[in-house]
């Protein structure tokens, strides 16, 4: 049996290729793909090989590369000592774009039945590298926040900040219909405009005091110097965008003379499974997700933009080189 995977065989050089499909080993299934979404800012860098040498991206991003990571499908064949999950089950995987992919239990989640694949169940990935920054905030109700960058990231924030209780949500994007978008979905002020110009109205919305907490969701590493001035006296900032080049991060007298704390977040943070020293895993986190989708707290549907058959990638990684403004979801659809 073949597969068809999406591959990355060179700086802004995407490939589809058939490719042998092997069985599932011990704590492995065998998933077959319904959907999977493009993550648009990490997978931008990973093509462009827009970083740095010797960072973590330069460590990680080896052509041939096999990108993605947020895959919907069903179990089509189970290894060795796998137990929780059957043949025909539909699950989420932390899997490439792949048509089949053979995954670890430990990168597999149970899918409600209440959880449609396309529309929600994709988000699953974002949903839970988001979640991860929220937490590491520590918010309290009544929080004011600010979040720069109203792209995929961006837009849960926005979501999970409602979810949370806080006073204001403030957006800025300079693109119009990624504030508009943030609106519908719980933003109570968008500025249309680049960080940069954001001081004075965030001030005016805030009393003069500034946010509570400032998230910097763009991967561009000149808003942390943009986005500081924007924190209240003793308030925190939240690196949830990872920027391919951190050299060029700079921080500014706001964090010394206001006491502004740094908080970073990553995907790599939580562990895979719950422990007493850590009770929020990716598992746990992915199943929260799935619970407020089935219940309406969280939307994701209407995040969908674009949608592409997988031998048309090529196509969909130049729309993303040429209008990422003009994108949020981007979706594979592996059915035909």
């Amino acid at each position: 049996m073949e597969s068809l995977n999406i591959i990355f065989m060179g700086q802004n050089q995407v490939e589809v290729c058939a490719e042998a499909v092997r069985e599932p080993g011990p704590d492995e299934v065998l998933v077959r793909s319904h959907r999977s979404l493009i993550s648009t800012g990490t997978e931008g860098i990973c093509l462009g090989r827009l970083f740095e040498g010797g960072t973590h991206w330069d460590n990680w991003v080896k052509y041939p590369f096999y990108t993605g990571y947020s895959v919907i499908g069903h179990v089509v064949a189970v290894g060795d000592n796998v137990t929780d999950f059957h043949e025909g089950e539909r699950v989420a995987a932390r899997s490439p774009h792949r048509q089949y992919n053979a995954v670890p239990v430990l990168r597999l989640h149970h899918v409600p039945d209440s959880v449609d694949s396309e529309e929600a169940a994709t988000w699953f990935g974002l949903a839970s590298i988001v979640q991860n920054g929220v937490r590491r905030a520590e918010h309290a109700l009544g929080d004011t926040v600010a979040i720069v960058g109203a792209g995929p990231l961006g837009q849960l924030v926005v979501q999970y900040m409602r979810l949370l209780g806080a006073r204001e949500v403030i957006v800025i994007d300079p693109a119009a219909k990624r504030i508009e978008m943030a609106c519908a979905h719980g933003a109570t002020i968008g500025l249309k405009v680049p960080v940069e110009q954001a001081r004075d109205q965030v001030l005016e919305a805030t009393a003069g005091i500034g946010a509570d907490v400032v998230y910097d969701v763009t991967g561009n590493a000149a808003v942390l110097e943009q986005a500081l001035p924007l924190v209240r006296r003793f308030g925190k900032l939240v690196v949830l965008g990872d920027t391919g080049t951190p050299s060029q991060q700079r921080l500014t007298k706001d964090v010394v003379t206001r006491g502004i704390r740094l908080q970073g977040a990553h995907d790599t943070n939580p562990p895979p499974l719950t422990s007493d020293y850590a009770p929020w895993s990716h598992k746990q986190m992915v199943q929260l997700f799935f619970a407020y989708l089935a219940r309406g707290d969280m939307r994701t549907a209407d995040l969908i933009t674009h949608r592409f058959d997988p031998h048309n990638a090529p196509e969909a990684y130049r729309l993303l080189r040429e209008d990422r403004p003009g994108t949020l979801g981007v979706v594979f659809d592996w059915t035909a």
